[in-house]
């Protein structure tokens, strides 16, 4: 049986009848074709699949579609259009610390981190750190990935540089 799913999804409404175990990873990415929003584990260990949900971070793969019925959620693709139209300050800062290899893990960490940076503008390494538990890479070893957080941030990078 399909049940109606209203859901604002990076600021646009978006209306579909889904079935009932249809999760919210699968909604974005088969229903609205939003990407970018990746499937690993299904039992919420890697993060792939991390978005906000009313503007909290939340694993996607473990929270139906039809529990985001009447809410709002940000995928990694809603901060596409960053001041000025360009990228948002964290995919930059992503972009110009080489914070990305293979990039699987990449939305996840951060959509992750965004809401680190909502509560804590100039968080320290041990605050970026905490904040990707829960979030799997298997590439980088986390020291570009954090370094990234701390330069978008405005901080000291994760090695010392500025």
């Amino acid at each position: 049986m399909a049940h109606p799913v209203t859901v604002t999804v990076n600021g646009a409404v978006t209306s579909h009848r889904v079935a009932a175990p249809t999760t919210l990873v699968e909604y974005l990415r088969d229903v609205l074709d939003l990407t970018a929003t990746n499937e690993g584990c299904d039992t919420t260990s890697c993060g792939s699949c991390t978005v906000h949900l009313d503007g909290e971070a939340v694993k996607a793969c473990t929270v139906l579609a039809v529990q985001a019925h009447g809410r709002s959620v940000t995928t990694v693709e809603g901060l596409a259009g960053g001041p000025g139209g360009g990228l948002h300050p964290l995919l930059e800062a992503f972009r110009a610390e080489h914070g990305v290899q293979c990039g699987y893990c990449t939305p996840g960490m951060v959509m992750a981190v965004l809401g680190l940076l909502e509560r804590c503008p100039h968080p320290d390494e041990a605050q970026v750190r905490t904040a990707l538990k829960g979030n799997l890479c298997r590439c980088t070893g986390y020291h570009n990935i954090v370094a990234a957080v701390l330069a978008a941030s405005g901080a000291t990078g994760a090695a010392g540089q500025p």
